[in-house]
């Protein structure tokens, strides 16, 4: 039959088929009696004897098992062999039977601590609890704690069986320096790296002393907690009584304190997978970064050479426009000189002159304008150049005290009249950042100069008595960056005018006095090329103030901590 050629030869039979020709009869009725078309025969092998089969059948014709079936197959033939084998000899080890019990405790507890240290990955002190409390039970003992080391020292982390109080001290003193001259066996394992017990520690008057007021302990037994021979830690279970631990549960106790290691080496490399996770995902936002700075900076580019190309463009015949509205507004004059002697009646000459007046305001409007277009293209070339000096650390405080003198200065000679109260208050922390200083400058001095002008347009609003125009310029340290904060007294920004302010070329100042692309530079200099922010508040009659923060460099993280700022 199948089942004996298994068991003859040592080997699985398989039977794809039952009806093929060549299967046994009896096996053919067998099957077709059953309603089974494949069978399995795995023969069960005790010492070179053969004690019975495994059987599986399947529905199915032309069933095969996999080869990691087979070989699980196998291994269900070995376990029942040995269930088998041990029903046999039940009797004759009748007075082993306490043993086994106690190898299935020791086994079902180290499954529970495995369990334990599974689930507590990344929390160590939950595993080691259970090591603390598991081998106590197991080993009839009363206490149990364990060390951890930390670079040269050695923790607390866990126990079992002391009192509160002892836990809460042994906590607050701290980690503890190995000594190798040390009389504790959990110093003493570690300088032999062998478990270590000391029968009566009463015996050992430099041990008592050392364990005085620490533990109640009579009996006390070390144990390394060891890494490829190196100390991780260590294990120390005590009894209240003198009883010296057996070998076998020395043994024990060494599994579980290998157990110990392995939730110790978990949550060491949980850490160190944390931390790498970390690193990457910092090296991932810098790269982040970096691609949507280049595109940002390839962008601008391509838009700065065309806004270039075409205020190149626009320049020339810009200049003509304005040359010759000049010239014409003078030959408008000579005209009008020429025909001073010519004989016209009072009427026409009359409509002559308003002609003429009429002919020469246009032009002063065409000169006008065209001053202002030619500040326009001025500012745009400015705005679309290439470079921007020199990316260096430069101190924030001397750079915002130069602004404002540079501003104030400026202002002072373009208009002798002009002043203003200049108020500061820098932050002496604040440091040096890395920068483009020439850019910076820029945008302090735009930000400097509206407030210069809103002031003093308040001023002369309310008729320039009673109110004094304030520039104020403050910095602050904010660690990863700093905050600068320009503000002023004049009349405030409306709200639709404050939603539209950093768009390139909107302006409220009149005709020729301003061209729209100060604050639509300030903002791509601070924002695009700084990775900082520039936010602003105002009051209506009250002020006006500008908050730039910059970041110290250009590290992603510290850009994610400068956009959560207030």
């Amino acid at each position: 039959s199948p089942s004996a050629r298994a068991l003859l030869t040592r080997r699985i039979v398989e039977i794809s088929d039952i009806l093929d020709p060549a299967t046994p009869d009896f096996t053919r009725r067998i099957g077709v009696a059953s309603g089974f078309r494949s069978i399995t025969f795995v023969p069960l092998i005790h010492q070179a004897r053969g004690i019975g089969t495994i059987i599986l059948t399947h529905s199915k014709a032309g069933f095969k098992l996999s080869e990691k079936q087979l070989g699980l197959l196998q291994t269900f033939a070995d376990q029942a062999v040995i269930a088998i084998e041990n029903t046999r000899l039940f009797d004759e080890v009748q007075a082993r039977t306490q043993d086994l019990t106690e190898s299935l405790q020791q086994q079902t507890a180290t499954a529970e601590v495995l369990k334990a240290i599974s689930h507590s990955a990344f929390d160590l002190e939950p595993a080691l609890l259970t090591v603390c409390e598991t081998a106590a039970r197991l080993c009839a003992g009363d206490q149990a704690a364990i060390y951890k080391r930390e670079g040269d020292v050695y923790r607390f982390v866990a126990s079992f069986g002391f009192p509160l109080d002892y836990e809460n001290a042994w906590r607050a003193a701290g980690p503890i320096a190995h000594d190798p001259q040390s009389p504790l066996v959990g110093h003493r394992s570690i300088t032999e790296r062998r478990p270590v017990q000391i029968l009566d520690v009463t015996a050992d008057p430099s041990y008592f002393s050392a364990m005085r007021g620490q533990s109640e302990a009579r009996t006390a037994l070390g144990v390394p907690l060891l890494r490829e021979g190196d100390p991780v830690g260590y294990f120390v279970l005590a009894r209240r009584r003198i009883l010296s631990f057996t070998e076998r549960q020395i043994e024990l106790i060494q599994t579980f304190a290998d157990q110990a290691v392995i939730a110790i080496e978990n949550a060491r490399l949980f850490e160190e997978v944390q931390a790498r996770t970390h690193e990457l995902a910092t090296s991932l936002d810098e790269l982040r970064t970096a691609q949507d700075r280049l595109v940002q900076t390839e962008k601008l580019a391509s838009l700065g050479q065309l806004t270039a190309g075409i205020a190149h463009e626009i320049k020339n015949p810009l200049n003509f426009v304005n040359n010759f509205s000049a010239l014409s507004a003078e030959l408008t004059d000579e005209l009008s000189e020429v025909l001073k002697p010519a004989a016209l009646d009072d009427k026409t000459r009359e409509e002559v002159g308003e002609l003429t007046q009429m002919l020469k305001d246009n032009l002063a409007k065409v000169v006008q304008h065209g001053k202002r277009a030619d500040s326009i293209v001025k500012n745009m070339l400015l705005h679309s150049r290439e470079g921007s000096g020199e990316h260096r650390p430069a101190d924030i405080n001397a750079l915002v005290d130069e602004s404002l003198n540079l501003a104030y200065h400026g202002a002072r000679a373009e208009k002798p009249g002009f002043n203003v109260t200049l108020q500061k208050d820098f932050d002496e922390t604040a440091g040096t950042i890395e920068m483009f200083p020439q850019e910076i400058t820029r945008v302090f001095l735009n930000l400097i100069s509206n407030g210069f002008y809103a002031a003093t347009k308040r001023k002369m609003e309310n008729g320039g008595s009673g109110f004094e125009p304030i520039i104020s310029a403050t910095t602050k340290n904010l660690g990863h960056a700093v905050e600068i904060r320009i503000r002023d007294n004049g009349a405030g920004i409306p709200p639709e005018v404050k939603e539209k302010m950093f768009n390139p070329f909107f302006t409220t100042k009149p005709a020729g006095e301003g061209t729209g692309l100060g604050l639509s530079m300030s903002y791509d200099i601070i924002v695009k090329q700084h990775g900082g922010r520039i936010d602003v508040e105002t009051e209506p009659d009250r002020f006006t103030e500008f908050t730039v923060i910059l970041p110290r460099t250009n590290n992603p993280a510290n850009k994610e901590k400068t956009r959560g700022q207030p």
